[in-house]
């Protein structure tokens, strides 16, 4: 280890822009995740979604072997807890208690994205704890020195978080919901797993949309056109002012222009046309890779009754069985998905503190945190109308 630590060239980025997308991409394509791909990354940063003037400050790790990148880490400077879907207010009350400064913090994670998959990128060939413990102990060298209260690592990829909790961080669990696929023929086939009455109330719910001779078409890559795509940006804006001061507004309208040339190839729009109308009424954006499905954002023209779970949960579905994904995670909160056959599953952060009295007392505290949740979690999944709980 100590011969590699001494060949490694450590190197800090202030931006993906300052990174070839051929030696990022090299890391990151083999993953499940797409949301740490360079380009999903340079549409964040670019579009000036995530930048500095938010609270969001790049600074990305690089290792370099030979010339050639082995090792990377997408981070953050924050100087706020704003987007990023862990809700730590808990330990920011506590440190202000405590007269302990909480920010700025680092934190690992690709903004405004609460979808599990974070990791350290590195090359398949290289050793991953050595390289592993070249990076945190570089994030913990960079943080000590500059004066940043902590490392934090969000949503992460469940088998990266054992390598971590080697390293010394601590793992806090949370919610999340995912659809699984066990290789249904039908959308029929998947209603036939429900009890006689949600069956019915998916049924009815679908009818009601027909009735009003609402379709809904699904359209991929090239299909996509950039009409839909700034209607997406409109419904995506309307969405969150419904909802005021809890909204989750933070893609700008150039996030959308730029996703039309560079990320379509990843996406599926789900559209709702009313009759005789050609520009939809109400629109689903979705990300793929692989066995995966990843709701992304929703929005309509007009409030109609049931076209929410039409375009985010029963088409999205009926559309991964028929391309055969696997998984779908249709996006954070709503007990209303158990209705809709998710269930519950824990996603993690990683934290490290480098106040050693704040340190102190989130460890002391974490593992009941955790069990409670996870309680709950079993809790919820009992109410899955399913007619036998798998």
């Amino acid at each position: 280890m100590n011969d590699l630590s001494s060949r490694i060239q450590i190197e800090w980025k202030n931006g993906i822009s300052d990174v070839s997308k051929a030696d990022w991409d090299s890391l990151a394509l083999s993953l499940d995740t797409p949301f740490l791909e360079w380009e999903w990354i340079y549409l964040i940063e670019s579009s000036n979604s995530a930048s500095p003037e938010y609270g969001w400050v790049p600074k990305h790790l690089l290792l370099w072997l030979d010339k050639r990148l082995v090792g990377a880490a997408l981070l953050y400077l924050k100087y706020n807890s704003s987007g990023e879907f862990v809700f730590d207010h808990i330990w920011w009350e506590l440190s202000e208690k405590m007269g302990v400064s909480y920010y700025p913090k680092l934190i690992g994670m690709t903004p405004f994205t609460p979808v599990s998959g974070y990791r350290f990128l590195i090359a398949p060939d290289m050793e991953e704890s050595i390289l592993t413990g070249i990076m945190t102990e570089s994030i913990d060298d960079f943080c000590q020195k500059s004066g940043i209260a902590s490392c934090n690592f969000n949503f992460v990829d469940k088998e990266w978080k054992s390598v971590m909790e080697k390293q010394g961080l601590s793992a806090w669990h949370h919610q999340n919901f995912i659809w699984e696929n066990p290789g249904y023929a039908s959308f029929d086939e998947y209603l036939a797993e429900f009890k006689t009455n949600q069956r019915k109330n998916i049924k009815k719910e679908r009818n009601q949309l027909k009735k009003q001779e609402i379709t809904v078409q699904c359209f991929t890559g090239k299909e996509i056109s950039i009409e839909y795509v700034r209607l997406m940006y409109e419904f995506y804006h309307r969405t969150n002012e419904i909802y005021g001061p809890w909204a989750c507004k933070y893609l700008t309208r150039e996030f959308f222009d730029q996703l039309y040339d560079s990320y379509r190839h990843r996406s599926l729009f789900i559209a709702a046309f009313e009759p005789g109308e050609a520009t939809p009424v109400g629109m689903s954006m979705l990300v793929y890779k692989g066995d995966w499905l990843f709701g992304r954002y929703w929005g309509s023209r007009k409030y109609i009754p049931y076209l929410h779970f039409e375009l985010c949960y029963y088409k999205p579905i009926e559309w991964s069985i028929a391309t055969g994904i696997k998984y779908y995670d249709p996006g954070m909160g709503g007990y209303h998905k158990l209705r809709r056959g998710f269930r519950v599953v824990s996603n993690y952060s990683l934290h490290r503190f480098y106040d050693s009295r704040l340190s102190w007392i989130f460890n002391m505290y974490i593992d009941e945190i955790n069990r409670m949740e996870q309680e709950q979690n079993e809790y919820l999944n009992c109410e899955v109308p399913i007619k036998m709980n798998k």
